[in-house]
Parts: C-alpha cells; sequence; structure tokens
C-alpha cells in the first residue's frame, strides 16, 4: 500500500507539473501585434515573456502543425525538468522552444544552410556528407546567434547540441536532450522506463539512459552512428565508473572507521 501511494504522488507531482507548464507554454496572445508590437522592430530580453511569444509565433510560420506540436510539448517538458533538476526555467523553455528553428529544411536546404553559417567547417564531416538530419542543431544556433545576438549562449549551444549530444553536456543541455526525447507526444518502445526515471535518477544518469537508447535504436535499425558518438558514450561511461569506484571507497572507508570503534 505505501509503493501504491508513492506512485500516486509521483503521478500527482507530474501532473501538477505539465499543468503549470502548459499554462506557461499557452501564455502567448493569438494576435502578435496586440501582445508585442510588430515583429522584428526591436529585441527584447531573451528570456522575456515578450520574446519567447514572439519566437513561439514565429515558429509557428517556420514548421508545420505536427513539428509545431511537438516542439511545444518539449517546452512543457523542459519546464517541468528543469523545476525536478534545479535549472533556469526561462532558459530551459526558450531552448526547447528554439531547438527545432531549423527542422523544415530538406537535406539539400539544411547543407546549404551550414555553408552560409560556417557550420560545414565546424561538424564532423560525415554529418555534412551522411547525417545531415543532425544539422538542424548547430544551423539553427548558428541563425539565431546572428539574427537575435541577446539568446544567452548557454540557450544557443542546448539548441546545437540536442542533435548529437557532446562530452561537455551542460544541466541545461541535458534538459533539452531529453525533453527532446520523452515529451507528451511521443511513442516509442522504452519510452515509459525513461520518463520513470524522472526524479528518481539523477540528470546525468538521466541524459546517459536516453543517449543509450538512441544508440540502440540506431544499431538495431542498421543506420549509422555519427562518428563522435562513441567519444561521447565512453566519456560518460568512464564518469560513471568513477563515480561508482569512489562510492565504493566511501563505504568501505565508513566501514574501516566502524570497525575500528
Amino acid at each position: 500500500m505505501a509503493d501504491v501511494g508513492k506512485r500516486k504522488k509521483r503521478a500527482s507531482k507530474r501532473s501538477a507539473c505539465v499543468e503549470r507548464a502548459s499554462k506557461s507554454a499557452s501564455m502567448c496572445a493569438t494576435d502578435p501585434q496586440t501582445a508585442f508590437g510588430v515583429l522584428g522592430t526591436h529585441d527584447p530580453d531573451a528570456l522575456s515573456d515578450e520574446f519567447f511569444c514572439a519566437r513561439k509565433t514565429e515558429l509557428s510560420g517556420r514548421v508545420g502543425k505536427k513539428r509545431f506540436a511537438h516542439v511545444m510539448g518539449v517546452v512543457e517538458t523542459a519546464e517541468c525538468l528543469a523545476r525536478e533538476y534545479g535549472a533556469d526555467i526561462a532558459m530551459a523553455r526558450l531552448a526547447a522552444l528554439l531547438h527545432d528553428w531549423d527542422k523544415a529544411y530538406d537535406d539539400d536546404g539544411i547543407r546549404a544552410r551550414a555553408r552560409e553559417f560556417g557550420v560545414d567547417a565546424e561538424v564532423h564531416a560525415d554529418m555534412m556528407e551522411s547525417m545531415p538530419q543532425l544539422l538542424h542543431g548547430p544551423t539553427a544556433a548558428a541563425a539565431l546567434a546572428a539574427e537575435y545576438p541577446s539568446i544567452p549562449n548557454e540557450v544557443l549551444q542546448a539548441v546545437r547540441l540536442h542533435t548529437t549530444g557532446s562530452v561537455c553536456m551542460t544541466d541545461l543541455d541535458m534538459i533539452v536532450y531529453v525533453a527532446d526525447m520523452i515529451e507528451p507526444g511521443r511513442c516509442y518502445d522504452g519510452l515509459d522506463e525513461l520518463r520513470a526515471l524522472v526524479g528518481r535518477t539523477s540528470l546525468e544518469e538521466l541524459f546517459v539512459a536516453s543517449f543509450a537508447h538512441v544508440m540502440r535504436m540506431l544499431v538495431r535499425r542498421r543506420k549509422l552512428l555519427y562518428t563522435p558518438t562513441v567519444g561521447v558514450w565512453n566519456h560518460y561511461m568512464m564518469r560513471a565508473r568513477k563515480r561508482a569506484s569512489a562510492e565504493q571507497s566511501a563505504i568501505a572507508y565508513a566501514s574501516q572507521g566502524k570497525d575500528n570503534r
């Protein structure tokens, strides 16, 4: 009975979190002219409600309805994760909103955009040649930085890394990566297990579990792996081993101290 009570409590907490995030994501007025003036006439604080609403309206014209619904689901989930793990909520919702800014480009179009912003010189060659679907993160970050200089670098990095991950993932980067995978509109085998980890494990472990799921899926479908992916996986496995070793040493030390008494 105690376990049932705990499950109900966690479910209630998640439901309340989603409800708060939904209200935040839908706060923008339907008329952008009355909500925040003529689009593009000024560049307010990038973390303000005004800027968020302006970019939300702009995004709705850049992607299709299904993609837009996905993005808003990521916004809701990113806000929930930010609350759960103590990250900046304003940065999380903005990075989530912008993560698929360039998703509507086809392969040739996204390659051209990568060359336009110099992204082709920054990414591994196999992304340009064989995996252009991964380019929309780096190109969006570059394009947004040029058009909206007030967007914090932390937000731009989260946008850039959400397609590949990295050995230098911040909490914000991990939140956007995970939110993209577990937002309410997603449906795939293993999703419930990933969602169940929220709040029960560390953010890094949640990210690693999500990253591992993507790798397994790609291998199962006989898809190409982005070359730096192995380096990212090895980095976090080494971190996990070091943590486990440190924990075992601490337990052994504490046990030895008790015996000496």
